[in-house]
This record gives structure tokens, C-alpha cells and sequence, in this order.
């Protein structure tokens, strides 16, 4: 029940936003930036003290080299592993502890996509400064993230930022020139083994799957809802080249997909194309993203990456 209750709360939270990135700027009153819900946020000086209400604003923190900067996370916060020493504030079906976050004293809050404007007009009636994170529609928005980030917490970006943008192009250039785009599906959640959730356009996964050199089912299939149940029928229709499965942190394997009634009729199935996939590297906008382009583009198309 909390598996599938944690996944429908952060289907929304996972599709790609439509917000503009933030505008920044240092000012002799401080550092001034527009967020993603278009709210000018102020603060005298960089940050000392923040509490993270996203995975993917813990792992940019602690990416930027701000991670001793945090004094509080959302519980589902794991990565680095020292994030899990850090106090939890809540976050479990989208619910947080106000009395928690205001007793650590932060002098900025950093929301994201997970986060209600709701919760966030809340924090900032209890006299906090709240940060709203838009998600990225693209690597380079998640370059202007980390850079937003970076100001909002005195720290630089640019050797992080080129480094990602480096091996984005690296597996760019391995790609291009390659004929065959293999078809996906990406299992997000087979709660229902008959018709699994898979993720579609307007998806980080989808963006991957792309950019890695695959072809999404979805996109093949036309179905346009970014995150459809899919049963057998379809698939059968299209088989896919590649089942990946986002769900193996739910203990799913390719045995127990080959064990399903009537899989076995996909060849991806019969010919080992069934492989376990770890869904933090897609479904959290931070800078993993990058790990999850490389570790699919390489599932995809090993010979190009010998």
C-alpha cells in the first residue's frame, strides 16, 4: 500500500516543469533570485543553515560541496549516504513537520516540485525563507539549477557544471552517429503486474531514453498520458527491444518479469533484454541525471561504449 501510494504522489512531482529558470542576482542587499513558483526570494547573505524538502535539492547540495550547509531533509533523502545522518523533517505522502523545520532555524528552506505552493506559503507565514526548485526540461536547465543553487548557497558551480556538461557530450558523440534506436519500455511500478505504470512523454525518462539513443514505447505506441498502464496487448502489438526495470528498487527482476502470464511472448523476455535499472538515477533531477544517461545509453548500446 505505501509503495503504491509513494508512487502516484510523485508521478506529477517526476514530469518535466514548464517554469522558466530562475533569474539570479548578487545586490548590495544581498543575494536576490526568482524561483520557480516566480516569487522574488531574498537573502542578506549566502546560506548557512538549510533545510531540503527533495532528494534531487539534498544530492545538488551535497554535489556543490554544500552538504555541511544542511540541517534538515525530507525523509526519503539518501543519497549521499552522510544525508542520512541529517534530521528528517517528514515528507512521507507529501506530509512535513512545520515544528520540525521551524526548530532547526534555517535560514533557507529549499522546496521543489514535490512541494505544494500550499506548503511553501505556510513555511514562509512562520517567517522562513523558501527557495521553490523548478524541475529541469533539459540538461541545460539542470545546469542553471545547480548554478542557482550554488548562489543561493555561496558555493561554485562551474567545475561541477562543466564536468556534467563534458560527459554529456561524451555520450552525445558515441550516439550520434549510430543508425539503430532501440525501442523501451521503462517499468516505473508493476503493482499490477497485468499493466505495469510506464513513464511517457514530458518524463525525465523519457528525455533519457532519448538522449541515451532508445525510442520510447510510448512514443512509438502514441500513447501521450506520462504515465500510462500498459497491458500485454499493447506490448505484444510493439514488442519492445529493451524492458528496463525502474521498479527493481520494489524487488522486481527479470525472473519475475519472464514468470508473468503471457510474457513470454516478447523477445526481449526470451533473449535477456530484461534488465534491473536504479530509477534514482532518472527520476530525481539533480545531477545523477547524468549517471542515468550514461549507465541506459551503455545498456542500450554496449559495443559503442567498449
Amino acid at each position: 500500500m505505501f509503495r503504491k501510494t509513494l508512487f502516484i504522489t510523485l508521478l506529477l512531482a517526476l514530469t518535466l516543469a514548464a517554469c522558466a529558470p530562475a533569474s539570479t542576482g548578487n545586490t548590495s542587499a544581498g543575494i536576490t533570485i526568482t524561483d520557480g513558483l516566480g516569487r522574488t526570494v531574498t537573502l542578506e547573505s549566502a546560506a548557512q543553515r538549510v533545510v531540503s524538502l527533495a532528494p534531487s535539492n539534498t544530492e545538488i547540495l551535497f554535489a556543490l560541496g554544500a552538504g555541511d550547509k544542511v540541517v534538515g531533509r525530507d525523509e526519503f533523502s539518501d543519497y549521499p549516504p552522510e544525508a542520512e545522518a541529517i534530521a528528517k523533517v517528514g515528507g512521507s505522502m507529501g506530509e512535513y513537520s512545520l515544528e520540525a523545520i521551524t526548530a532547526l532555524k534555517p535560514d533557507l528552506v529549499l522546496a521543489s516540485e514535490l512541494n505544494s505552493p500550499e506548503l511553501v506559503a505556510s513555511l514562509e507565514k512562520l517567517g522562513l525563507t523558501v527557495y521553490y526548485l523548478p524541475n529541469p526540461k533539459t540538461f541545460e536547465d539542470l545546469y542553471t539549477n545547480l548554478e542557482t543553487v550554488a548562489t543561493l548557497t555561496g558555493r561554485d558551480a562551474t567545475k561541477l557544471t562543466d564536468s556534467l556538461k563534458a560527459r554529456v557530450t561524451a555520450v552525445d558523440e558515441k550516439i550520434m552517429p549510430l543508425s539503430v534506436r532501440p525501442s523501451v519500455f521503462y517499468e516505473v511500478d508493476a503493482t499490477d503486474p497485468s499493466k505495469p505504470y510506464t513513464a511517457g512523454v514530458g518524463t525525465f525518462i523519457n528525455l533519457i531514453i532519448n538522449r541515451a539513443g532508445g525510442a520510447n514505447f510510448t512514443e512509438l505506441a502514441g500513447i501521450t498520458d506520462p504515465y500510462p498502464q500498459v497491458s500485454l496487448e499493447q506490448l505484444v502489438i510493439a514488442p519492445p527491444d529493451f524492458i528496463i526495470l525502474g521498479d527493481s528498487m520494489w524487488g522486481t527482476t527479470p525472473e519475475i518479469v519472464a514468470g508473468r502470464p503471457g510474457w513470454d511472448a516478447l523477445a526481449a523476455v526470451t533473449e535477456g533484454r530484461v534488465f534491473p535499472f536504479d530509477d534514482n538515477l532518472v527520476s530525481r533531477p539533480g545531477p545523477r541525471l547524468v549517471d542515468g544517461l550514461e549507465a541506459l545509453a551503455k545498456l542500450l548500446h554496449p559495443d559503442a561504449f567498449k
